[in-house]
C-alpha cells in the first residue's frame, strides 16, 4: 500500500502541568452532563468541553425528545418505529433497553428541573416526526428543547460542588497504561482560568461524550466544535469504531445559496409533523407514493427523494410548504425557525421554505457494549460519538437525545459496581503527526463531493486520493486548528473506508453503484480499527474492516 499514514498521535509539547480525578468525562451535552451528574456519587469528577459548557450539539435540538409517555403508546411500538428505521442493522437489545429505560429517564429530566411544553390539562405535549407512527415526541418551548435540556443541565452541574469543569480546553489524546488500558488524558486549556498550555490529567475512567463529526462536509447542522475530536482520539487509542459509513443527512436544513458553509438552520422535522409538506419548483408534492408516511417517512428516505427530485429538476433545493399554519401556530409552536427563517430574509408564514439535505447526525462512532464500554478498558463512550447499537444505519428522529440520556445513565449505573484503579501511564511510542490546519475547506468540499449523500466507487476512490494528498501538505505548529483538522482527517479517512467496503445502498448510506439493499452479503456492522495487521492507517486503504458481525431485526 502507498500513501502517507494518519498520525498515531497527535504532534504536542511534553505536559507542563498535572491533576488527577476519578472520572475524566469529554462534552458537556446531554450524554456529557448526565454522565457527570451521575458518576459524581462515585469519585471525583471532571468535565472538560472545548468552548463554553453550553456550546455543544444538544442546544441546537429543535424537535424533542422521543419516549412512550402517551397511554395510546408503547415502548414496544417506539422499538419497532426504531427497528425499521435502523434498516436491519439496530442491535435490538440496546433498542430495547432505550425505549423501555427511556419513560423514566425523561421523567428524571424533569425532575431535575427540565420544563416541556404541556396541554391544558398539564400532561406533557406530544408530537410525531419522521418514522414515527405515535404521538411521542416530547417538546419545549415550541422548538428549543435541546436549548432548555442543556439549560436545566448546566443548572445542575454548577449547583454541584463535587463536579470540576474545564471550558476552552481541547483534549489531544488518551493517557494508556502498559498493557493498553486508560491512565487519562492530555489536554490543551486555551488560556482561559488558573490551568493553560499542555497538561495531563490522570484518571481511572475516561467517558466520550463530545458529539459528532458534521465538520467534515461543507454544509452541517453541527456546530463549529462538532470535529470528530472523540472519535479520532479514541481511534489512536486502538478502540474499534463502528457503522461509521452511516452519516445522516437531515431532508431540511435552510438553503443559503452555493457560497453558505458551516453550520446551517435547521428545519425541524416536527414542523412536517404538525403538516408541512415538500414540493418542487413548480409547488408539486413529491413524496406521495414513495412511502406510506409520505412527507414523514424517516430521514434517509426524504432525504433521498429530495436529492432525486434536485437531480432529475437541475436544482440545488426544492420547498417546505407550512403557510397554511398561519401566523400564530409559527410563532407559539415554532419561534425559532420563524425567527431564523426571517433572519435571512424568508417569512414562511407567506413564503415557501427553501431546504436541501444536509449532514446532520452520525449513526456509527466508537463501538461500546450495553453498559457503554468500549473495546479500550477504562474508555467508554455515551452520546454521538458512541455506537450502541440503537441507531443502525439510520437514526430514528429525535431518538439521539434519548439515546444520550439512556446509555449516560447505563454508564453509571456499570461503574457504580466499582472503578478500575488507577493505572500508570506507559511511555507513548506512538508516532506523533500533524496536518496543515489550512486543509479543512478543501477536506470538506472533498467530503461533500466524494463521501455525502451519493457515493460511488469512483467517487470514494477520489475522495481516498484527495485526502492522501492533503495530509501530505507541510504542518504548521501544534495548536487547536492543526489537532482539529487532523481529527477530521482521520475520521474521514475511516468513514472513506467503511463506505468504500459497504457495497450496498442501506439506511443513510447510498451507492449509486450499489443501488439496492444487500441482506445476503451486508446485514452486519462493519467495524475499524486505525491499526491493521501492525501497519499504519492509511486514508481510504488500511482503515480495513476487523469484524463483520451480522445483526437482525427479526
Amino acid at each position: 500500500m502507498t500513501g502517507p499514514a494518519v498520525p498515531q498521535r497527535l504532534s504536542a509539547p511534553e505536559p507542563g502541568w498535572t491533576d488527577t480525578v476519578d472520572v475524566v468525562v469529554i462534552g458537556s451535552g446531554i450524554a456529557g452532563l448526565t454522565a457527570a451528574l451521575k458518576a459524581r456519587e462515585l469519585g471525583t469528577v471532571l468535565v472538560v468541553t472545548k468552548d463554553v459548557v453550553a456550546s455543544g450539539s444538544t442546544q441546537w435540538a429543535q424537535g424533542g425528545i422521543a419516549a412512550a409517555l402517551s397511554p395510546e403508546d408503547s415502548p414496544e411500538d417506539h422499538l419497532q418505529d426504531t427497528l425499521v428505521a435502523g434498516a436491519g442493522l439496530c442491535d435490538p437489545d440496546a433498542v430495547r433497553a432505550l425505549v423501555t429505560e427511556g419513560p423514566d429517564a425523561v421523567r428524571d429530566l424533569i425532575e431535575l428541573g427540565a420544563r416541556f411544553d404541556t396541554l391544558a390539562n398539564g400532561e406533557i405535549s406530544l408530537t410525531r416526526e419522521g418514522g414515527h407512527h405515535r404521538n411521542r415526541i416530547a417538546h419545549s418551548g415550541g422548538d428549543a428543547t435541546g436549548a432548555e435540556i442543556e439549560r436545566a443541565l448546566v443548572a445542575a452541574v454548577k449547583r454541584a460542588p463535587d463536579i470540576r469543569l474545564i471550558e476552552h480546553a481541547l483534549v489531544i489524546d488518551l493517557l494508556r497504561a502498559e498493557d493498553g488500558a486508560i491512565a487519562g488524558v492530555t489536554l490543551h486549556v486555551m488560556g482561559e482560568g488558573q490551568l493553560d498550555g499542555i497538561g495531563a490529567i490522570r484518571s481511572r475512567v475516561v467517558i466520550l461524550a463530545s458529539g459528532g463529526l458534521g465538520q467534515l462536509y461543507a454544509a452541517t447542522t453541527n456546530p463549529s466544535v462538532s470535529t470528530g475530536d472523540g472519535m479520532a482520539l479514541a481511534l489512536r487509542a486502538g478502540a474499534k469504531v463502528r457503522d461509521l459509513e452511516f452519516v445522516q443527512f437531515h431532508p431540511t436544513v435552510l438553503w443559503l445559496g452555493k457560497s453558505a458553509k458551516g453550520q446551517q438552520p435547521l428545519v425541524s422535522e416536527a414542523v412536517r409533523g404538525e403538516g408541512a409538506f415538500l414540493v418542487d419548483h413548480e409547488g408539486k408534492r413529491f413524496m406521495q407514493g414513495q412511502h406510506e408516511l409520505a412527507d414523514l417517512a424517516p430521514r434517509d428516505i426524504v432525504a433521498k427523494a429530495i436529492m432525486r427530485e434536485m437531480l432529475a429538476a437541475g436544482k440545488d433545493h426544492v420547498y417546505l410548504d407550512a403557510r397554511h399554519f398561519g401566523d400564530e401556530k409559527w410563532r407559539v409552536r415554532f419561534p425559532t425557525i420563524l425567527a431564523s427563517c426571517r433572519s435571512h430574509g424568508i417569512d414562511p408564514v407567506r413564503e415557501l421554505i427553501p431546504v436541501a439535505p444536509a449532514c446532520h447526525y452520525s449513526s456509527g462512532g466508537v463501538w461500546t457494549d450495553l453498559n457503554g464500554q468500549t473495546s479500550v478498558p477504562g474508555l467508554y463512550a455515551c452520546g454521538e460519538v458512541a455506537c450502541t447499537g440503537v441507531h443502525g444505519a439510520n437514526r430514528l428522529a429525535s431518538n439521539s437525545l434519548l439515546e444520550g440520556l439512556v446509555f449516560a445513565g447505563r454508564i453509571a449505573a456499570h461503574l457504580a459496581r466499582g472503578l478500575p484503579e488507577q493505572r500508570e501511564p506507559a511511555v507513548d511510542t506512538r508516532i506523533p503527526g500533524l496536518v496543515d490546519a489550512d486543509v479543512v475547506p478543501e477536506l470538506q468540499r472533498v467530503m461533500t463531493v466524494g463521501a455525502g449523500v451519493i457515493r460511488s466507487a469512483s467517487g470514494l476512490g477520489e475522495a481516498g486520493a484527495a485526502l492522501g494528498k492533503l495530509i501530505e501538505l507541510p504542518a504548521g505548529e501544534p495548536g487547536t486548528p492543526g489537532w482539529e483538522a487532523t481529527n477530521l482527517v482521520t475520521v474521514a479517512s475511516a468513514l472513506i473506508a467503511a463506505a468504500t467496503v459497504r457495497e450496498e445502498s442501506r439506511g443513510s448510506h447510498w451507492r449509486e453503484d450499489h443501488p439496492d439493499r444487500d441482506d445476503q452479503h451486508w446485514s452486519g456492522s462493519l467495524d475499524l480499527t486505525l491499526f491493521a495487521d501492525g501497519e499504519r492507517a492509511r486514508p481510504g486503504t488500511n482503515f480495513v474492516p476487523q469484524s463483520k458481525e451480522n445483526r437482525q431485526d427479526g
